[in-house]
């Protein structure tokens, strides 16, 4: 068994409309945007959303293509990766510790180990057999 949750919605946006974007999202949830410490590449979003453990941030990338993608954080990596893939998911690309699926219907999703506070984690996550 494993655990997975939904830890954060990002904002994919090429690296020249970055801090557009930003000050743009910002702006429109009512938000503070700030970059995420050890992160250059997210500008966080805070306050975006209602729930406190769920992060909202926008992501820097070298891809012309805009886009949004959900993050989904597990205790169990490969478990979690093989959950999804049976689910209609493909495994697209391999960065640090994190998988890139993409998803019936084109999207694009990440899963990777758990980054949110261990409490956070335990509290909100699902359990899979």
């Amino acid at each position: 068994m494993h655990r997975s949750r939904v830890y954060a919605l990002l904002i994919d946006t090429p690296s020249p409309e970055a801090e557009a974007a930003a000050a743009f999202w910002a702006a429109a949830l009512g938000a503070t945007a700030s970059p995420l410490p050890s992160y250059e590449q997210f500008i966080s979003l805070h306050g975006a959303m209602p729930q406190p453990g769920l992060l909202m941030a926008v992501q820097v990338t070298d891809d012309d293509t805009p886009r949004i993608h959900v993050d989904i954080e597990t205790d169990d990596l490969e478990a979690e990766v093989r959950r999804l893939t049976a689910l209609g998911a493909s495994e697209v690309a391999r960065w640090q510790e994190c998988r890139t699926l993409r998803v019936p219907g084109g999207h694009l999703m990440c899963v990777l180990p758990v980054e949110s506070d261990r409490a956070v984690f335990e509290a909100e996550a699902k359990t899979w057999p």
